[in-house]
């Protein structure tokens, strides 16, 4: 999942502080203070989602199928992540991974630290978690960027969701002089948006028209 490493630490943090999240029932044998919580390895906690798709040649309908064969949700997503990680969750991305359909989370915990998750797109259950290691300096300059955010990604998924189904929420400061939520949906049509939720506002917008260029000049690369 592409993070923006700077920019979703200081939502994060901010987040952490005053932000919400709606809770929802999840299927999740890892409570925030269980020992399965933090202390098990990616190993111990790998298994395979209980959604499996066979591989598409068109991305667009890759795309649908993936959103039609979700039975969780964005928001639904980031709430089991922080029940396994409690924090803030910066990026969340459906995706089709090798243990099947999953959803892919970043948070920043309470702890401190990156933790990156795959949960079962099917169920919500953690499937794998590992914690990465981020920069101090970047810590401390973030902290600053989104001072007063009010807008979590669970949110700003709920905003973007009158567009499609949410297939991938992300904090973007870098190419941008305030810091937004990348939210990106597909309609069953095949039609994908990508629009802008302002962390501190909540305000929804369509993304500039640049912006989906970049993505499918991103996509020819991989």
């Amino acid at each position: 999942m592409k993070r923006h490493l700077v920019i979703a630490t200081a939502a994060a943090a901010a987040l952490i502080a005053g932000g919400t999240v709606t809770a929802v029932a999840v299927n999740n044998d890892s409570g925030p203070g269980s020992a399965q919580s933090g202390a098990q390895t990616s190993a111990q906690l790998a298994k395979e989602s209980s959604v499996q798709l066979r591989d598409a040649d068109d991305h667009g309908q890759e795309e649908v199928r993936e959103a039609g064969a979700a039975k969780v949700t964005a928001p639904e997503a980031a709430a089991a992540a922080l029940k396994a990680v409690p924090g803030a969750v910066t990026g969340l991305d459906l995706d089709t991974d090798r243990p099947g359909l999953v959803w892919d989370a970043d948070v920043l915990g309470k702890d401190g630290k990156w933790h990156e998750l795959t949960l079962d797109a099917g169920t919500a259950r953690v499937l794998n978690q590992h914690v990465e290691h981020g920069d101090d300096d970047d810590h401390a300059r973030a902290q600053a960027a989104l001072k007063g955010a009010r807008t979590d990604a669970a949110a700003a998924a709920r905003s973007a969701a009158s567009h499609g189904t949410v297939t991938s929420v992300e904090l973007d400061g870098d190419h941008r002089a305030k810091a937004v939520w990348e939210v990106e949906t597909v309609t069953k049509d095949g039609k994908e948006h990508k629009l802008l939720v302002d962390p501190q506002t909540g305000k929804l917008s369509a993304a500039p028209a640049h912006d989906a260029d970049d993505d499918d000049n991103d996509g020819a690369d991989d």
